[in-house]
């Protein structure tokens, strides 16, 4: 994700780690299921919803750009390239 769209995101969310802002997406998904929430709360709700699942997939796809496996070519270069996990 780029940066520029992290940087809209409020700053009490920009602020989360993965784990926070995960389980605060769940505690919103909970409320909605519920059908207990008024429908301003919920386009509020899940607004933030929304944010909070935008500063997910960009720290997930951090990570993954992180992850690298070190390679040696036959000419004995060093080197990094994508892990394969599959």
């Amino acid at each position: 994700m780029a940066t520029r769209q992290l940087a809209d995101l409020p700053e009490d969310i920009r602020a989360m780690s993965f784990e926070e802002a995960l389980n605060a997406l769940e505690t919103i998904v909970q409320r909605l299921e519920t059908g207990q929430v008024s429908l301003e709360e919920s386009i509020e709700i899940y607004t933030r919803g929304t944010q909070l699942r935008q500063l997910c997939e960009a720290k997930l796809q951090d990570a993954e750009a992180r992850i690298r496996k070190i390679t040696t070519g036959p000419d004995g270069a060093v080197g990094l390239e994508p892990l394969d996990i599959e």
